[in-house]
């Protein structure tokens, strides 16, 4: 079993800004800029609602080997790595679990995500599954998982192998430090270095989505605004002087 150290944190600032681009503009923007697919393809959204971004702390998980993994649940618990990577919390972080779409152990439970939930941690990513599901949805954590189950994290056929190491979660690698963008549409890896490239051309298509919805909503002409045409651009650029010239000259915390 491997242990390793904490990850490396970027900046909040950042963070909270790719929160508020939604994963389906975080995955479409990654594509053009060269990741085909960011999405983590099984897990789905268990609390509805819940939206978030954070750095990802990463939990990999094996296909049990009874010579190399007999650990009772209780009676080590040390011993058992789906905790350390629980140690690692810090307020806004991700968990992501490679468990193999294993749908036979549930990888965390009540008691345990009950202490994320009171470290910080904003979210939690499993390619498997988790228990005690009735108590853990309300614990203001958001859920993407493949499953639930009775079982607890080593019943089976997986066991935990190593914390804070780069896993392939649903067939997607995610790096440990690498922000996760999380909502009803699942959940997105953005690799850390494409974060600021990103938010900068998702700031750009939430403005235009925003005009393009508004034409749209009056009957507009699809054709003309989704996407945005070059015919309608310059009904946009007006659009948002005309925005921007509103923001201006407001008052402080007032939108126009």
């Amino acid at each position: 079993m491997v242990q390793t150290s904490d990850i490396e944190r970027p900046d909040p600032a950042l963070v909270r800004a790719l929160a508020e681009i939604g994963s389906a503009t975080a995955s479409g923007e990654l594509n053009k800029l060269g990741v085909r697919s960011a999405h983590i393809q099984g897990p789905v959204a268990r609390t509805p609602g819940a939206s978030i971004a954070g750095p990802a702390l990463t939990l990999q998980f094996l296909p049990k080997r009874e010579d190399l993994y007999q650990v009772d649940e209780y009676a080590e618990p040390e011993k058992q790595l789906h905790r350390h990577v629980m140690y690692h919390t810090q307020p806004g972080d991700v968990i992501v679990v490679d468990a193999r779409g294993d749908l036979g152990s549930g990888v965390f439970g009540e008691m345990m995500l009950t202490y994320f939930a009171g470290r910080g941690g904003v979210g939690v990513v499993v390619d498997g599954c988790i228990r005690d599901f009735g108590q853990a949805k309300d614990l203001g954590v958001g859920l993407w998982l493949s499953g639930t189950t009775p079982n607890f994290h080593s019943q089976t056929a997986i066991f935990p192998h190593a914390v804070n190491v780069p896993v392939a979660c649903g067939g997607t690698v995610v790096v440990p430090g690498d922000i996760i963008v999380a909502d009803d549409d699942g959940a997105v890896v953005v690799p850390i270095a494409l974060a600021p490239a990103l938010l900068a051309a998702a700031s750009e298509h939430a403005e235009w989505e925003d005009f393009a919805r508004l034409r749209l909503s009056q009957g507009g002409d699809l054709r003309l605004y989704y996407p945005l045409s070059e015919q309608a651009r310059p009904e946009y650029e007006a659009w948002r002087a005309a925005q921007n010239g509103v923001l201006d000259g407001a008052a402080p915390g007032v939108r126009g």
